[in-house]
């Protein structure tokens, strides 16, 4: 069985596309479709759907896919294992990551870690979504948030200090809360799925349904909302650190800190091996995200 032949066939199952992964893999239209058919024919089965408009995966294909994975990521920890390339991983990590953070500290630090990898490529893929990994065919993850998908295999990057913030104009306007409970007379402003916050407090947890004019599913805008003096907000510090620098924002409820179990973290498919450029990625940004982190 052909390596390149299941790479492609990776590519095709993820893209939908022959061409498309062919170009990824610098291969002509037609001669990734000949490297198809004889995957097929060693098989003996037809893994694809074509037709003039799409591909898609026959049942037999859907069934192929994670052995091919699986088969690729060994091959790969087998020639790291024995020094082949020098240990140096090669060929093309894809990632995906939130799109706040990604701008602000993955594409920043990326210069470094392509010249400690020279051979390698990074196709990064910035969403606000919750993407699959195995059918987009992402190599890693990285995530801010509580995971629960056991099919995951995580590695914390980085902690996610979540603090309330507000900017000297509103406060210097409204008011300063002195306790949660005094939140019931301010604007907040929400991030979708998170109008529930949770404080520790000496009475222990205290939860406070957050209200206000203005609520986004977008952590920067929710940002730029408490900075513009629009209100009260959560923000996380890798994302408002900039602001609390220069004094757009401040904290307010110091003394009743959020309760959160969110963290940053690398995440990977459970069914495949930690392949070298994965391993490598990993180890570089925990480096860079060093406790305590910068924006912190």
């Amino acid at each position: 069985m052909n390596i390149e032949h299941l790479k492609l066939f990776i590519r095709v199952a993820a893209t939908h596309n022959i061409s498309q992964a062919g170009s990824e893999l610098g291969l002509s239209p037609a001669v990734a479709s000949a490297h198809i058919n004889k995957l097929e024919e060693g098989l003996g089965v037809r893994l694809i759907h074509r037709t003039t408009r799409k591909v898609s995966l026959t049942e037999e294909g859907k069934g192929f896919l994670p052995h091919a994975e699986e088969v690729l990521s060994s091959v790969e920890a087998a020639r790291a294992s024995v020094g082949v390339g020098k240990g140096l991983p090669s060929g093309t990590l894809r990632v995906s990551a939130s799109a706040s953070f990604g701008r602000m500290h993955l594409v920043p630090a990326l210069n470094g870690f392509l010249s400690s990898y020279p051979d390698l490529n990074v196709d990064l893929r910035l969403s606000d979504s919750i993407i699959d990994m195995v059918e987009g065919g992402f190599d890693i993850a990285i995530r801010i948030a509580e995971l629960k998908d056991s099919t995951l295999i995580a590695r914390k990057l980085a902690s996610d200090n979540r603090i309330v913030c507000a900017s000297p104009g509103y406060l210097a306007k409204y008011g300063e809360p002195e306790s949660p409970d005094d939140l019931i007379n301010h604007r907040c402003i929400t991030l979708m799925g998170l109008e529930h916050w949770r404080f520790d407090t000496p009475g222990g947890q205290l939860t406070i349904k957050a209200k206000g004019s203005f609520r986004t599913d977008n952590g920067e805008a929710v940002r730029d909302a408490c900075a513009g003096g629009l209100g009260i907000g959560i923000g996380s510090t890798w994302n408002i650190y900039q602001q609390l620098q220069t004094g757009e924002l401040v904290q307010v409820l110091q003394d009743y800190p959020l309760m959160s179990d969110t963290a940053v973290w690398a995440v990977y498919p459970s069914s495949r091996l930690l392949a070298p450029k994965v391993r490598a990625f990993i180890d570089y940004y925990t480096q860079c995200f060093t406790s305590p982190v910068y924006w912190d």
